[in-house]
């Protein structure tokens, strides 16, 4: 048997008598050091090609189970590397003699055993179980056999580096039991094997069946790039950038579920200065008071709604006329939500009532909008006295200057922040009611590009009438070019009312932040999660986050510029030194 050292001496003897070939055929131009790289060199275990350290490795060991994505390791492996598979199927009628054959050895092997009181132990059994059922299905017709070769081609600028990464590749391959070797004194065959020529010469096959070679192959990418969108940060599987436009997907809705201090806030902030610079207007509910210093960072308006703020939204304002009945019917139900929730809710009798005093109202309304004072003193004409007595604090009790004037607020600006944190806790789930209707006639009057973000939204779950007006507003939006983005960290509440799962079955991108044990399982049931995904989401830093953006999986970590980042921040080290 020749030794590698001769293997390669005859290589390259070969290599000298091909090129006095060419010599003969084109003259004395060397026609090799024409067509080949300036320099080439090849030691037993890597090669140096114009400078570059090239070494390719193959997998000779393989786990005994394979599960979805039993080689993601492999695939996002962050490294330069090259990747080649060679699939050949095997006939039927080649494979099956030889399955018999290797039954029949394993078989042998293991009565042998027994006769000599020895244990039989999985490296006996778990092959000629494997073999067996092979061989079933293969008679069936339910599974081919194939033969199958992996190379991982990697790549640096010295040895040192190669080394490293040889190393790095070994141990991530080897967690996930796939044994690889380095292609030692076969490297120019290795390279040729790498090369996209569909040509084997290195020859390291393993036999699989249709099943496990099927699940070696990526087909998700782990890539969202789309050209007309916006940076939303680093793809964590392979540092590229995730550019995502919303506005591309079946509808511009968005749902984001984070723990407390997970960086919700700031991906939402990062988000609504990129929509600005695509220009996208922006609307926001702020319960929190988060959203000041990016408002006047961007010249935006801030309208800051309190019973002592002079700046205030009239609930009956309509920024149109409206030009056909069921536009009008749509209206007239959303604002009967607005009252029952104002009212503490409405028995059958009372929401007729309501209905056809609103229908009157707007109908007697001249020159101005008609007020909550004006749908009062109907409800009192038509004898509903008990409603009456609980709407009488907006008319002239404590709350009459929140809710009973006219509008005094421009939409048209490009970010309007709307800061309820001064209302009453009781008061600040009817004004984001409010607010929301407020937006949605502004853009039925004026379809463009807006998004209306709604944070802290769980707080609109906790009463039937808001849960259903969002629930609604979020179905029709996509109609008048509006995106909702809902913001939570109250992940199990959402999730168990029917209202907020159709909110998120609603939302074509879905951006998940960390969460806890206690609301994992239902995130991962809702969204169809995988086990890692889990995993990711229980130990992902803050900032980084999992989106879903219609089918793609991508988990991002959100980043912002060195001039973005002052402008957005919350950590009150940086604030307050």
């Amino acid at each position: 048997m020749n030794s590698p050292i001769a293997t390669m001496r005859k290589r390259r003897e070969a290599r000298e008598l091909k090129a006095k070939e060419l010599k003969l055929v084109f003259g004395e131009q060397d026609m090799l050091d024409v067509m080949s790289y300036a320099s080439l060199e090849e030691t037993p275990d890597y090669i140096n090609l114009d400078g570059v350290f090239l070494r390719t490795l193959y997998i000779n060991g393989y786990p005994f189970v394979a599960n979805s994505g039993w080689l993601d390791s492999l695939i996002n492996f962050n490294h330069d590397t090259d990747i080649s598979y060679h699939v050949t199927e095997v006939s039927a009628l080649l494979a099956l003699p030889k399955l018999h054959r290797k039954i029949t050895e394993l078989e042998s092997t293991k009565r042998a055993m027994i006769r000599a009181g020895k244990i039989v132990g999985s490296e006996v059994t778990d092959p000629l179980e494997s073999a067996i059922e092979l061989r079933d299905k293969i008679q069936r017709g339910q599974e081919k056999l194939f033969q199958m070769s992996i190379y991982v081609t990697l790549r640096a600028d010295s040895l040192e580096e190669l080394n490293k990464t040889t190393k790095l590749l070994e141990a991530t391959l080897s967690a996930r039991l796939f044994y690889s070797k380095v292609a030692r004194y076969q490297q120019i065959e290795a390279l040729q094997s790498i090369l996209p020529r569909a040509e084997d010469q290195l020859a390291q096959k393993r036999n699989l069946d249709s099943s496990s070679a099927a699940l070696t192959f990526p087909f998700m990418s782990s890539e969202l790039v789309q050209e007309s969108g916006i940076l939303y940060g680093v793809n964590k599987s392979n540092n590229s950038l995730v550019i995502l436009d919303r506005f591309g997907l079946p509808n511009a809705n968005s749902i984001t579920f984070a723990q407390s201090g997970s960086g919700k806030s700031y991906t939402t902030k990062v988000e609504i200065l990129r929509q600005l610079m695509q220009g996208t207007k922006v609307i926001v509910i702020d319960p929190e008071r988060e959203y000041k210093r990016l408002t006047e960072s961007v010249n935006g308006t801030y309208v800051k709604l309190s019973a002592k703020s002079k700046q205030k939204i009239n609930p009956f304002d309509l920024a149109t006329t409206f030009h056909n009945i069921d536009d009008l019917s749509e209206h007239v139900q959303d604002l009967t939500e607005v009252i029952s929730l104002m009212a503490e809710g409405l028995n059958s009798r009372e929401k007729a009532a309501v209905d056809k005093a609103i229908l009157k109202i707007y109908k007697n309304a001249k020159k101005e909008q008609p007020l909550l004072e004006d749908l009062y003193a109907e409800l009192n004409k038509l004898g509903q006295l008990k409603l009456c007595e609980r709407l009488e604090k907006y008319i002239s009790g404590s709350l009459a200057s929140v809710f009973n004037s006219q509008t005094n607020i421009d939409l048209s600006n490009r970010l309007v922040i709307f800061d309820i944190k001064d209302l009453p806790e009781s008061l600040r789930q009817i004004m984001m009611l409010i607010i929301s209707n407020f937006v949605q006639n502004q853009v039925k009057a004026k379809p463009e590009k807006r998004l209306l973000i709604i944070d802290e939204g769980w707080l609109l779950l906790e009463h039937e009438e808001s849960a259903r007006f969002v629930a609604g507003l979020v179905r029709r939006a996509r109609k008048y070019y509006l995106g909702v983005s809902i913001i939570s960290q109250q992940a199990n509440d959402f999730l168990h009312s029917d209202y907020g799962r159709a909110i998120a079955s609603q939302s074509a991108l879905r951006i998940l932040m960390r969460q806890d044990t206690t609301t994992i399982k239902n995130v991962a049931s809702e969204f169809n999660l995988s086990e890692y995904e889990e995993s990711f989401l229980l130990t992902c830093e803050r900032g980084d986050a999992l989106i879903i953006a219609d089918q793609n999986h991508v988990a991002v970590k959100v980043v912002a510029s060195e001039k973005e980042h002052p402008l957005i921040t919350t950590n009150p080290t940086e604030l307050y030194g």
